[in-house]
């Protein structure tokens, strides 16, 4: 798994947040897909539909507000788990982010999921982000 494009997607993510854009573009990847699929089931993006054009492949996330504000549903996102210090857990230990308000983004052996899921089926893996 490639650490790099897990960085550029979480940058990219918090760059558009601050910036309030509609959507956000980019490099398809599988972990992305999967991140972009966790993302979306617990509620912090609208959609995502992926691109294709030749070799290169492109997801385009539609990022979530609240209210006339425009207030981003994603107050924060941080990279855990970086190409020079890894950080693994086992499903007892994962922590809880804002006693459970946030998610951490876990990488297992069974895809890419959720802290909570994580946690139900027992496994641990590589913790990937933590968004609030």
């Amino acid at each position: 798994m490639t650490t790099d494009t897990i960085a550029d997607m979480l940058t990219r993510i918090r760059n558009s947040n601050l910036a309030k854009h509609q959507i956000v573009q980019l490099p398809s990847t599988k972990v992305t897909r999967n991140i972009a699929n966790v993302l979306l089931s617990e509620g912090y993006i609208e959609s995502f539909e992926e691109l294709r054009n030749g070799l290169k492949n492109s997801l385009l996330l539609s990022l979530r507000y609240q209210g006339k504000e425009k207030t981003p549903t994603i107050t924060k996102i941080v990279r855990a788990s970086k190409p020079g210090l890894r950080v693994y857990s086992n499903s007892k230990k994962i922590p809880r982010i804002l006693g459970g308000f946030g998610t951490t983004i876990v990488s297992t052996s069974r895809g890419v999921m959720t802290d909570e899921k994580a946690r139900k089926e027992g496994i641990g893996g590589e913790l990937l982000c933590f968004i609030w």
